[in-house]
């Protein structure tokens, strides 16, 4: 958990962006799948990059959870 109320702020800023970063990837993905394009290669670039954004989207998102002993 942050304590700095603006660290937790500035994450939650970073959060905001890399959010709409993968938001914005996944309708590029979509668009080169629905335009029947044959580059293959570029579709996995964009799905890797897509997948290494939500991977550090959870480690930040796990900074700004307490954790818990249960």
């Amino acid at each position: 958990m942050i304590d700095d109320a603006e660290e937790q702020a500035e994450i939650v800023r970073l959060l905001a962006t890399l959010r709409q970063e993968h938001r914005d990837l996944d309708d590029s993905i979509d668009a080169l799948l629905a335009s029947g394009t044959r580059n293959h290669l570029q579709i996995q670039r964009l799905k890797k990059k897509k997948l290494a954004l939500k991977d550090r989207i959870t480690i930040l998102e796990d900074k700004l959870i307490p954790d818990i002993i249960a």
